[in-house]
């Protein structure tokens, strides 16, 4: 059986997962240009890069977080920042648009521009439910730490 030692082993196992994804993910981007891997991805990428790098950097920061204190209301708040540079990567991506589908016949740059909006929004979304979850988490802690009378 299952019990919370195991459950606890397991997350810090998929948060050092996730340290070590988003590192991998750290190290392509920061190359990707010029391995020239995505012959639509334009030198205008590394305009995006100072922000793509705080929002991986930001992630393994949490995610070590994590591995030593995962509480709900810890991870709503981190959460909520992560997604804030998240959004600020989607607004920098859509404004400076580092791609060029031009040799394609189909209109990737319309499906590109709509699936950061439809992102960005689910983002915000995202946003929204991690302060409801907060407000809950921290509403919960006020019951269960008041002194008796």
């Amino acid at each position: 059986m299952a019990g919370p030692t195991q459950s606890s082993t397991s997350r810090r196992f998929g948060y050092a997962v996730a340290v070590a994804v988003n590192a991998a993910i750290l190290v392509v981007v920061n190359n990707i240009l010029e391995w020239g891997w995505f012959p639509w991805l334009t030198d205008d990428f590394e305009l995006v890069l100072p922000l793509v790098n705080l929002s991986l950097v930001a992630t393994i920061l949490a995610n070590i977080a994590y591995m030593a204190y995962d509480a709900a209301w810890f991870k709503s708040v981190c959460e909520i920042g992560q997604l804030s540079i998240s959004i600020a990567v989607a607004i920098r991506t859509f404004r400076v648009f580092p791609f060029d589908f031009a040799a394609y016949t189909w209109d990737w740059e319309a499906t590109t521009r709509l699936t950061i909006v439809v992102a960005t929004a689910a983002m915000f979304i995202a946003i929204i439910m991690h302060v409801v979850r907060l407000i809950m988490e921290l509403v919960h802690l006020g019951h269960t730490h008041q002194p008796s009378h």
